[in-house]
């Protein structure tokens, strides 16, 4: 057979199935009808595991493709089965009490120092804003709860470090609301006292830029010392003349140390994303971000078959990360950041949808990114 010949026929095929598809998603608002009727949940884990199992076994070699073909099928009916249902009430009355996003903030708590990468962003963002400085990651977070400040400002990623764990472990834990992001150029430099290496032992640092720094680190022959902030690095690197720090310029300047003339970073292109984080929900007109968490069961396919949510309703994933559960055996949090606005009736569909299905899924916020 020519190749043309079994295109033909694939498209014979491909006819006969999207009839069945679109009959079966007829299917799926009768059974929505039911299920309003009687007070049914949407899901059913127990039926569709025994309708995946089935379809596998009876497919032979074509097992684990039919099984993903129908889970798709399954997610996409149940959706349209939330949508039907008005799901997520909860988080429309949310959204709803949300409150328009603060141009302005009087006390915003940030790590480090004057100087910091995070002061920096922070009087970028909010340049009238108090800062609030805080030693480490943690300490901004209760520093938030207790109402000692507004908002809080955090690194969450690097262009050539990744991620910032410990704030995405941090933001999962206290469910706070994202109200804006933002990147800032980073530029580490070498700092000490005299200006050069001569005599110098030890070197001051925060983890990220030893990360963004890790060839010349490595080759470096110094002992490594990290500290809470860059800097708190730079604090530490004035204090004793055998030692330098890796810093930012600004860091270098307060603290009265000079740069040593040598390239550092590994990346002359790095930039740093920090949130802007809030106890209330606030929304922005100008949103184009959104970020949400949420638990899934550990079984196969689980997690296709939330993307493929996203997929079919054609939304940007931008983001997406995973965090183990303090307290449970292999089970993880998802973090997933995509572009769009909660305003648009697909995206809100799908999230309600999403609200009502997954377990400890929260709305993070709907934001603009600078």
């Amino acid at each position: 057979m020519e190749l043309s010949d079994i295109r033909k026929e694939i498209d014979q095929i491909d006819a006969q199935l999207l009839p069945l598809l679109t009959a079966r998603m007829e299917c799926a608002k009768k059974v929505a009808v039911y299920k309003k009727e009687h007070q049914i949940p949407v899901l059913n884990s127990k039926r569709e595991e025994e309708i995946l199992d089935r379809v596998e076994k009876e497919a032979g070699e074509y097992g684990g493709t039919a099984r993903v073909i129908f889970s798709a099928i399954m997610s996409q009916s149940r959706a349209l089965q939330h949508q039907m249902l008005s799901a997520g009430k909860p988080l429309r009355q949310l959204l709803q009490n949300a409150r328009e996003a603060p141009k302005k903030s009087n006390r915003i708590a940030c790590l480090g120092s004057p100087g910091s990468y995070s002061h920096l962003e922070l009087l970028t963002l909010y340049p009238k804003a108090q800062p609030v400085f805080c030693p480490n990651f943690s300490s901004i977070f209760s520093t938030l709860e207790k109402e000692d400040a507004d908002l809080a400002l955090v690194p969450i990623e690097n262009s050539s470090a990744g991620s910032v764990l410990e704030v995405y472990d941090l933001l999962l834990k206290y469910r706070y609301y994202i109200i804006a992001a933002g990147k800032l150029c980073v530029n580490n430099v070498l700092a000490s006292k005299s200006g050069s290496l001569d005599g110098v032992t030890s070197l001051y640092s925060h983890p990220q830029p030893l990360m963004q720094c890790s060839t010349f680190v490595e080759s470096c022959g110094l002992s490594v010392k990290k500290c809470r902030s860059t800097t708190e690095a730079a604090a530490m690197a004035a204090k004793d003349p055998n030692s330098a720090a890796l810093c930012g310029k600004k860091a270098a300047e307060e603290n009265q140390l000079k740069i040593v003339p040598l390239k550092v970073q590994n990346c002359s292109a790095n930039h740093t994303r920090f949130l802007v984080l809030s106890r209330e929900l606030c929304l922005s007109k100008k949103a184009d971000k959104i970020s949400v968490c949420f638990n899934l069961p550990h079984r196969t396919g689980s997690l296709n078959g939330v993307l493929s949510r996203f997929a079919a309703a054609e939304m940007n994933l931008t983001k997406i990360e995973s965090r183990p559960i303090i307290g449970k055996e292999f089970e993880y949090d998802f973090y997933l950041d995509f572009s769009g606005n909660i305003h648009d009736p697909v995206v809100l569909e799908l999230l309600c949808s999403l609200w009502d299905e997954l377990p400890r899924f929260s709305f993070l916020g709907n934001y603009p990114e600078n």
